[in-house]
């Protein structure tokens, strides 16, 4: 008996207060239609960036009791959908679980969590950077930031890069196992206060690429936001370019509606305001492909 809508295992930490991780998440996939089950990495109280004497609560060493209850209920999932994880341990474990789950028609999403602006995270250290770069094999696709695909390419972090180049890099990152890698907060040359998310299609070789408006806020929990919607659009059929599309549109409508907001950054985008926009008519509007 089929399950009546698509299920994706969402493998993220979950903070009680901030929108990041599974807070946004879970809101995102469930409003396109998807039945969300988490596999919680970690508990906080809140983010760890912009808060003090924040509660963290590991658990890893309950992750692989609670995945094998999933496989005594022979649960079955079209997607699974990986973010920050904290330890060599966890990947190690999520390595498996992908194996264990995944079929040949499962969409397995990676976001590379490491870092932002040129730094590694300061749980991160490259004995975890070599861990990742493992990992990301057992994708289809994945999506790193700017900052992560100089970590995983060990390539120095640069705001000067050219298109003939980031485009080599999205195809040495492919070549480390996933059909489809997706570069997010690339600089945009010539353009100081734009940047770009490009992605590359190992399958049919085509590039695409769509330009993000500069808006001079910096809100946790963004990354999560804008691969929430690329992999809800692609569990709906869309295609690449159109998720992508949809992907900006949406963090860029979230990032606008915030900013007109005075309320500490820290919180994140004010999710509940643009959360509808998910069942609006698609407009597509602004992708290209890249020659």
């Amino acid at each position: 008996m089929s399950a009546p809508v698509k299920r994706v295992a969402a493998v993220h930490d979950l903070s009680g207060f901030g929108r990041i991780s599974l807070a946004v998440v879970i809101p995102i996939l469930s409003t396109m239609g998807l039945q969300v089950c988490s596999l919680p990495t970690a508990i906080l109280s809140t983010p760890t960036g912009g808060f003090k004497n924040y509660k963290f609560i590991d658990l890893t060493e309950h992750m692989n009791e609670y995945i094998q209850h999933w496989k005594e209920l022979s649960l079955k999932f079209e997607g699974i959908y990986t973010g920050f994880l904290g330890s060599p341990e966890q990947i190690d474990i999520i390595s498996d679980f992908i194996q264990d789950f995944s079929k040949k028609d499962t969409l397995v999403v990676i976001d590379p969590v490491m870092g932002d602006e040129g730094k590694l995270y300061g749980t991160m250290d490259e004995n975890m950077a070599q861990k990742m770069r493992n990992y990301i094999k057992f994708a289809q696709i994945i999506t790193p930031n700017f900052t992560e695909a100089t970590h995983l390419l060990k390539k120095t972090y640069q705001l000067e890069i050219t298109e003939k180049e980031i485009k080599k890099w999205l195809k040495e990152l492919s070549q480390m196992g996933p059909k489809i890698v997706i570069i997010t907060s690339v600089p945009d040359a010539g353009q100081s206060k734009k940047t770009s998310v490009i992605a590359y299609n190992k399958e049919d070789g085509r590039f695409w690429k769509v330009r993000c408006e500069y808006i001079p806020a910096y809100y946790p929990g963004a990354g999560d936001i804008f691969t929430s919607v690329v992999t809800g659009s692609l569990l709906q059929g869309d295609s690449l370019p159109i998720a992508l599309d949809r992907g900006v549109q949406f963090i860029t409508a979230g990032i606008r509606a915030s900013y007109g907001y005075s309320y500490p950054q820290r919180e994140g985008i004010v999710l509940e305001k643009v959360l509808p926009n998910l069942n609006s008519p698609v407009l597509i509007s602004s992708y290209e492909i890249l020659e």
